[in-house]
C-alpha cells in the first residue's frame, strides 16, 4: 500500500463505522480526521440535536483510541480537567484528570468559566499539563474535540480568542438532508439510544494515525502554494470589516490540514484548491469583526468568501 493509499483507506474505513450510526456527515467526519492526523483540535458547532457528541464518541470508539468525555457546567474547577494532588497514605500522588487521554471530548466547552476553559490550553498547545509546578506529558496522539452550542447563550461563557486560535478547525454541523434523516430514523434504536453504536469498531490505532501523520508531513508544497496561503491568511488583516484577522497559526494549521486533505485525496502534493476548500472551517472562528459590520449582518464565511475572490489562484 502506498502513502496516499494509507490515508484513502483511513478515510474510507473511518467513515463506514461513522455511518452506522450518523448519516450523512462526511465533510465532519473528514474534516475531524484531518485534524487528528495532523495533531490539532476541532470545535463542532451546531444547533441541539444534530449528534455532535455522538458524532464525536462514534469516531473515537472507531478509533481505537482512548477516549475520556467532559460535561462542562458553570461549576467545574481547573483541577477537574488536568487533575491534582492527593494524599495516598502518607504519600502525595497525582490524581490524574480526564485530559490524560488519546482524545478528549469537550462537551458544551462553553458552559464553564473562563479559567478551567484556560486549564485546557497548556494542554492543547503543549500536549502537557503541570500539576503543582511538575510538567506531565499527554499521551500521543492527543486531540481536544469540543463541542459549542451557538444558539444558547445565557449561563454561557465566550472562549477567550487565544484559545479559539488554538482549535486547528471550526465545523459547523447542520441539519441532515430529507433522505439522511430518514436514513437516520431507520437505524435499529434501543429506546432513544442508537442500537448500531454498538456495531461500531476499531478500524485504526494510534500506531497508524502516527504514521498517517508521517506521510502527511512528508506531502509537498510548491512554493506558490506556500505563497497563495500566506496571502489568504494576510488578506483577512487588511478587510474593512475586520477587528482581528488570522494569526500566523492559523496559516500554519490551513496548510496543515491542506496536506491531510490533500493525502485524503489520493495526492502526495497540495494544490491551492485544498486550501481554499478549507479556509472557511480553519480561519472563520479566528475573526473578529467590527461592532459596523456586525450591526450589517456581515458574517466571517462572507469575509473569507471575498478573501478568496481577492486572491490570485497559482496556477
Amino acid at each position: 500500500m502506498s502513502s496516499t493509499d494509507l490515508l484513502e483507506s483511513l478515510r474510507e474505513r473511518v467513515n463506514l463505522e461513522v455511518d452506522k450510526v450518523v448519516i450523512g456527515q462526511h465533510d465532519v467526519v473528514n474534516a475531524v480526521l484531518a485534524a487528528t492526523v495532523v495533531g490539532g483540535h476541532i470545535l463542532l458547532q451546531g444547533p441541539p440535536g444534530v449528534a455532535k457528541t455522538l458524532l464525536a464518541s462514534t469516531l473515537a470508539r472507531a478509533s481505537g483510541l482512548e477516549t475520556r468525555r467532559v460535561q462542562f457546567t458553570p461549576d467545574m474547577l481547573p483541577s477537574d480537567v488536568t487533575g491534582t494532588l492527593v494524599m495516598r497514605g502518607n504519600e502525595l500522588v497525582v490524581r490524574r484528570g480526564p485530559v490524560f487521554t488519546n482524545i478528549l471530548l469537550a462537551d458544551e466547552i462553553n458552559r464553564t468559566p473562563p479559567k478551567t476553559q484556560a486549564a485546557l490550553l497548556e494542554s492543547m498547545q503543549e500536549g502537557a499539563v503541570t500539576i503543582d509546578g511538575t510538567s506531565h506529558p499527554l499521551p500521543s496522539p492527543f486531540v481536544v474535540i469540543a463541542t459549542l452550542n451557538p444558539i444558547e447563550y445565557e449561563g454561557t461563557y465566550a472562549l477567550p480568542e487565544a484559545q479559539l486560535d488554538r482549535f486547528v478547525m471550526q465545523v459547523r454541523v447542520g441539519y441532515p438532508s430529507p433522505a439522511d434523516e430518514e436514513g437516520l430514523l431507520r437505524l435499529r434504536h434501543t429506546g432513544v439510544r442508537p442500537s448500531t453504536l454498538d456495531d461500531v469498531v476499531a478500524v485504526t490505532s494510534a500506531a497508524e494515525l502516527l504514521e498517517a501523520r508521517d506521510v502527511v508531513d512528508a506531502t509537498v508544497v510548491s512554493d506558490e502554494v506556500v505563497t497563495y496561503t500566506s496571502a489568504i491568511v494576510r488578506r483577512t488583516r487588511e478587510m474593512p470589516a475586520v477587528l482581528l484577522g488570522a494569526s500566523p497559526r492559523a496559516g500554519v494549521h490551513l496548510l496543515a490540514v491542506a496536506k491531510a486533505w490533500a493525502c485524503f485525496n489520493g495526492r502526495h502534493y497540495v494544490i491551492p484548491d485544498d486550501v481554499a476548500q478549507l479556509a472557511s472551517v480553519v480561519l472563520e472562528h479566528r475573526l473578529i469583526l467590527t461592532p459596523e459590520a456586525e450591526l450589517d449582518r456581515f458574517t466571517s464565511q462572507q469575509v473569507i468568501a471575498n478573501v478568496l475572490a481577492s486572491v490570485t489562484v497559482p496556477r
